[in-house]
């Protein structure tokens, strides 16, 4: 299966799009500030936004705003979690969460490129496919500074339930839009 490339052509540049982007990269910075108390550990919204703006925007739109999101960081603007404290621009990314940030970049065109025109339960499957690759990416990266006994213990376990949950209300959001927008129609 060969799959389309996540890139956006002249004809999909639009002052709408760009908007969209610029809107959507900042919806992403404002997920990532946000701590939500959690058990085993305080969670961000990041992976909310990222998995739900690929699903409502598709994949080049949802893959645009985490571009924009990941330049703006690689700028030096402070948008990821824990920035300025835990660094910010290239130090940050290369550091223990930097797989993340890839991870997400890949999710980003993924679950909108499976969930394109589908239902709720094919998206579903969508955010749960993108969530693998962030996990995969973020857990491989974070072997570089974690012992490899302990990366699921440090980079998985204490995420997972937060991220399931984030997801289903990901998909309540996703479905309550979907039924205003049959509602006006």
């Amino acid at each position: 299966m060969q799959f389309p490339q996540p890139t956006l052509g002249l004809s999909a540049i639009s002052g709408r799009n760009i908007a969209l982007t610029i809107g959507a990269a900042a919806l992403i910075t404002l997920s990532a500030k946000v701590q939500v108390p959690f058990w085993p550990v305080p969670m961000t919204l990041h992976t909310l936004a990222v998995l739900l703006i690929s699903v409502m925007l598709g994949p080049r739109l949802g893959f645009a705003a985490m571009s924009a999101y990941l330049a703006a960081g690689l700028a030096g603007l402070p948008v990821f979690s824990g920035s300025p404290e835990r660094g910010i621009g290239l130090v940050y990314m290369v550091g223990p969460t930097g797989g993340y940030l890839l991870g997400y970049l890949i999710a980003s065109w993924l679950t909108g490129w499976l969930a394109q025109g589908r239902g709720l339960v094919p998206s579903a499957a969508a955010m749960l496919a993108g969530l693998a690759v962030v996990y995969a990416a973020g857990m491989a990266w974070l072997l570089n500074f974690v012992p490899a006994g302990k990366v699921v213990a440090a980079g998985f376990a204490p995420f997972i339930l937060g991220d399931l949950v984030k997801i289903v209300l990901a998909l309540t959001i996703v479905a309550a839009w979907r039924g205003m927008r049959r509602d006006s129609a």
